[in-house]
């Protein structure tokens, strides 16, 4: 975890991870490892949300984020999400901050750290990696961390 490195959420952010927990329980109803996101628009209003689906669609990319940017890119007709802000409960993965890079995210916000593969902070910092050619989004984290944790540590403990 590197706390030291995220800056504080807003009351508004702290209410999206509501929104965003809620996907995250529809995904481990589903029987999917239970992460999920939203995505906010310049002016506040989520335009899109997504929650993991990679057992139900075969598909190693079918993570919270992904899902997400792709319907937040559809719903605004492009692939620059500029001026949008996406909440996830658990720290991105490397693919997962690699797509936020690419659709151009200036702010994310996560729950839970992610100690064994999180790559925006935790294992790995690319999201604030000033080498590779994208803007550096603002990261949040740690947001109602116990709360994202405690959804996936009782996902787990129910599959072991």
């Amino acid at each position: 975890m590197n706390p030291s490195a995220s800056i504080p959420p807003d009351d508004r952010e702290l209410a999206l991870m509501g929104l965003a927990l809620d996907e995250a329980r529809l995904a481990a109803a589903e029987g999917e490892i239970p992460v999920g996101a939203v995505i906010v628009g310049p002016d506040g209003r989520v335009i899109a949300s997504g929650r993991n689906a990679r057992e139900s669609s075969h598909d190693p990319t079918g993570h919270a984020e992904v899902a997400a940017i792709r319907r937040a890119a559809e719903a605004l007709g492009d692939r620059v999400l500029d001026g949008c802000a996406i909440v996830v409960t658990l720290e991105p993965c490397v693919m997962c901050a690699g797509a936020i890079l690419a659709a151009r995210l200036p702010r994310v916000v996560f729950g839970a750290w992610d100690e064994k593969a999180g790559a925006a902070g935790s294992v790995y910092d690319l999201l604030r990696d000033g080498r590779l050619p994208h803007p550096v989004p603002e990261v949040v984290g740690g947001v109602r961390a116990a709360e994202c944790a405690g959804l996936l540590e009782t996902f787990f403990k129910a599959r072991r």
